[in-house]
């Protein structure tokens, strides 16, 4: 199984909006990092943090 990931950041957008977005999607994990800046999303089984 080959297992992808991505770390997101975008300046100056709320970055809440596409966490919510991501978790809407039921797909992967999802993790939040609001004091670092990104999100990382990748392809293994539901799960958020």
């Amino acid at each position: 199984m080959i297992l992808r990931a991505i770390d997101i950041r975008i300046p100056d957008k709320d970055l809440s909006i596409l966490h919510r977005a991501a978790l809407s999607l039921h797909l992967g994990g999802v993790g939040y990092y609001p004091r670092e800046d990104f999100i990382h999303i990748d392809s293994g089984s539901i799960r958020a943090w």
